[in-house]
């Protein structure tokens, strides 16, 4: 079997590293030949991570993909994350759909919302409906969690699979969680997503007050302006467990806007996958992956984000307990190994027609 994907990214996305390349070595193992066209380049990545003109790159991408359309007919099966045009209608989606070939599409994130939330009339008028229709002409529609699945089922689509974005946990076999002489809270994300511990920091101000504790931020260059007690750690693939387990907490704040309920929380998973305990915004898949009071809490406002995290540093075996349940957690639950199944059914049905 071929099966062509319609990335949006090279492995160097997140979303488009870990909702398909980390399954690419899984279905190679069986004998499925696997090629990946994506719709951004490395240097589109690295000149918006550099905050550098991305115009050249965003031009290349729309004629790269364009000239990659045609090669569709000499795959047996075709997977296409988010759409095949940003910003444009889905014309080609609906080609697709009256010449019976049979895409499969996936999402990690609410980018209907790009379309029926955007604050131009223009793109609203033109596009809101784009991602339903999308969906809806879809053989079958992939989403992280249930925001996303609820939208798949508005939009009329017919065959539909929730597949939550998780780990390979043969990456995250640790030892023992050693705890740190001051206690560490810790967030990995990116600069578009560090706004949400930004507005948390009158809480770390107060913490770091009253306990001397140290914030360990990954993947993120902007300061929280928390002088010595404030710790930078470049992201690396490579390197990004060993980043994590420098935390005594993981933490995943975020705004309850409909755009964060598309968030499927896999830092959360990343956290407990290094066997720490949680503290999350009550918003989205968070409600889903945090049992509360047994893996980590939820908060629902400023004040639970301070007596939580107390909590936490204060009692060395409520972390402990955490650890052990959210680790087993995803071994049962948010790992590859556990979705395999699941991510082979999507192609078995088309594979009997």
């Amino acid at each position: 079997m071929k099966i062509l994907y319609f990335t949006k990214y090279t492995r160097k996305g997140a979303s488009s590293r870990l909702r398909s390349y980390q399954y690419f070595p899984y279905l190679e193992k069986q004998g499925i030949e696997v090629t990946v066209s994506p719709f951004f380049c490395d240097a589109y990545l690295e000149n918006l991570y550099a905050k550098k003109s991305t115009l050249k790159q965003v031009i290349k991408a729309y004629f790269h993909r364009f000239f990659s359309l045609w090669k569709v007919c000499k795959y047996d099966r075709i997977l296409i994350e988010y759409e095949l045009f940003p910003y444009l209608p889905g014309w080609f989606e609906f080609i697709y759909k009256l010449f019976n070939i049979k895409y499969i599409v996936d999402y990690d994130d609410a980018i209907f919302h790009n379309y029926d939330l955007h604050p131009n009339q223009v793109i609203r008028f033109l596009l809101k409906n784009k991602i339903d229709q999308i969906m809806k002409n879809s053989y079958c529609v992939v989403v992280g969690n249930s925001y996303l699945k609820e939208r798949a089922v508005f939009s009329g689509a017919k065959n539909i699979r929730l597949m939550p974005t998780v780990i390979d946990v043969n990456r995250y076999l640790i030892k023992e969680k050693k705890e740190n002489k001051n206690f560490v809270i810790g967030w990995i994300g990116s600069d578009t997503t560090f706004k949400y511990v930004k507005n948390i920091v009158p809480i770390l101000k107060q913490l770091i007050e009253k306990y001397h504790i140290f914030i360990h931020i990954v993947g993120a260059s902007e300061s929280l302006e928390l002088g010595n007690n404030e710790k930078h750690l470049d992201w690396l693939e490579e390197t990004e467990v060993q980043s994590i387990l420098t935390f005594d907490v993981g933490i995943m704040p975020l705004l309850d806007t409909p755009w964060e309920q598309g968030k499927c929380g896999y830092k959360l998973i990343q956290y407990m996958g290094c066997g720490l305990p949680i503290v999350a915004s009550a918003v989205g898949a968070n409600n889903d992956i945090v049992e509360h009071g047994l893996n980590g809490f939820l908060v629902n406002s400023e004040q639970e984000w301070f007596d939580y995290i107390e909590q936490y540093i204060l009692d060395p075996e409520l972390r402990k307990n955490h650890r052990s349940y959210g680790r087993s957690l995803v071994e049962n639950k948010y790992c590859i190994e556990k979705q395999l199944d699941i991510y082979k059914e999507i192609y078995e049905p088309l594979n009997k027609r």
